[in-house]
């Protein structure tokens, strides 16, 4: 029986241990997808406790507490930070099969050196030890990416944000992992919200140019997009949250974009036919850039409306959505391509369901010279666990070649997450290991050095373009 979160957690053959140890364990970090805050990183924010850094913003924790009975007091109420740390520290031992359990001690052991289980009975302890650790400058945002062994971060931004920290951290000669800005224009692109028209004058504002016309709304899209290349950006990301695509002319598109901004209301083709066009636009506008166009396909967001009321979004009141997304992503890409203009692609769908639907879909587009140009990105959100990131490994190399695969981002707000690297290192690590011990691969160390290595670094180095 092998000990909980021992050397070989979830190595469970000697391949796969080899894999691991001797050359995925040494690889350095490339995330090229997050939600961390730059400038938390560029002040190197002190955490007060363990609270703050642990449970803060993290509803992958906030939605167990809530399954668990905890009173929402104790979780983003007023409460202290010690209450809520309780809270959480009561939750723990009913997880067992839930990744939640492996995370916590992955993240506590890895950071803090604490090798005890969180449970009520442990929970003052690990508080304090965590406390006093936190006060020093070991525990802070830049050493924790430091220790991660992390080279390239990719924040997620709003075309509106001036980078002004960005370019702090460019100017830092004292840190030198790379931290690269990523274009998130989903205020532009939903133009149904009701913060659409605030949104539209933040742009106004930063782009200098008014906007009263769809043309005025390229163009100052446009800016941004050099701006953001200026500042070293490589990549562009996008929430979808139905996958449809209608091509409605450039002069409907203008009178859509007219119509909604003299506060008039949009019908739903309306919106699929204004958004089908604007992205296309920023398609166009990445493949010129060489950036990455990133696609996160399928979350129905925002369940809970007195929650959102109560607490606002991204309070994990989300999940998976089921709309169908083929057809009207095939239409998108092949829009661009018959242009000339589709960008390096990734592709992530938070419905496990459609793990086929991407896996051939990747297949269709291509360009010479460019391994993998349209990528199945890496398990998503509530697939990124071990059942989760096995499927989509499996279903990858069933379909696509697993060898090109740019591998795992964390897509996390948590400084603390770079723990689910090595988390999916090592199930890539069995996975292979797997098929060479039941002789489905060979046990050929030239091709699966290079394929480790491939997959857990420089595919990803190579696709964003970072020499």
């Amino acid at each position: 029986m092998k000990a909980f979160l021992g050397e070989d957690f979830l190595l469970t053959n000697s391949t796969a241990e080899h894999l691991f140890h001797d050359i995925m364990k040494k690889l350095p970090i490339f995330d090229y997808h997050c939600h961390l805050s730059p400038k938390e990183i560029y002040e190197n924010h002190s955490f007060e406790n363990i609270t703050q850094l642990w449970l803060a913003g993290d509803h992958y924790k906030w939605r167990a507490m809530r399954m668990h009975g905890v009173s929402e007091r104790l979780i983003t109420g007023e409460s202290t930070d010690w209450e809520k740390f309780e809270a959480w520290a009561e939750t723990v031992p009913y997880l067992v099969g839930n990744p939640l359990y492996h995370w916590t001690h992955m993240e506590l052991k890895t950071f803090f050196g604490i090798d005890k289980r969180l449970s009520p009975k442990t929970a003052r302890e690990i508080w304090l030890e965590c406390n006093e650790k936190i006060s020093s400058p070991d525990y802070k945002p830049r050493r924790f990416i430091e220790k991660s062994n992390v080279e390239f971060v990719g924040t997620t931004d709003d075309p509106n944000s001036l980078l002004e920290y960005h370019q702090l951290l460019k100017e830092d000669e004292t840190f030198s992992v790379e931290v690269a800005p990523t274009f998130r224009p989903d205020g532009a692109l939903f133009i149904e919200r009701s913060s659409f028209h605030d949104w539209i004058s933040k742009l106004e504002d930063v782009s200098s140019i008014k906007i009263t016309s769809l043309k005025d709304l390229i163009k100052a899209i446009k800016q941004r997009v050099d701006f953001f290349a200026e500042k070293g950006c490589l990549a562009s990301d996008h929430d979808i949250t139905q996958m449809d695509f209608k091509a409605f002319s450039e002069n409907e598109v203008k009178n859509i974009f007219q119509k909604r901004l003299n506060q008039g209301v949009v019908t739903q083709d309306e919106i699929i036919g204004y958004r089908s066009y604007l992205l296309v636009e920023l398609g166009k506008m990445y493949a010129e850039k060489k950036w990455v166009m990133q696609l996160h396909m399928g979350a129905l967001r925002n369940n809970n409306t007195q929650m959102q009321k109560r607490i606002g979004a991204d309070g994990g009141f989300d999940s998976i959505g089921d709309q169908l997304l083929a057809e009207g992503l095939s239409r998108f890409l092949n829009t661009l391509d018959c242009v000339g203009s589709l960008p390096k692609t990734v592709l992530y769908n938070l419905n496990p369901r459609d793990n086929y639907v991407i896996g051939t879909m990747i297949g269709n587009f291509f360009e010479e010279g460019i391994p993998g140009k349209v990528q199945f990105g890496s398990g998503w959100w509530f697939n990124d666990q071990l059942d989760g990131m096995t499927r989509q490994m499996k279903d990858l190399s069933s379909l696509g070649i697993l060898s090109h695969f740019i591998g795992m981002t964390t897509d996390s707000r948590s400084l603390l997450s770079y723990v689910r690297h090595d988390y999916f290192r090592r199930i890539l690590c069995n996975l292979i290991g797997e098929w060479v011990e039941n002789g489905q691969a060979p046990n050929d160390e030239e091709i699966l050095h290079q394929m480790i290595e491939n997959i857990g670094f420089h595919n990803a180095k190579s696709f964003f373009s970072i020499k």
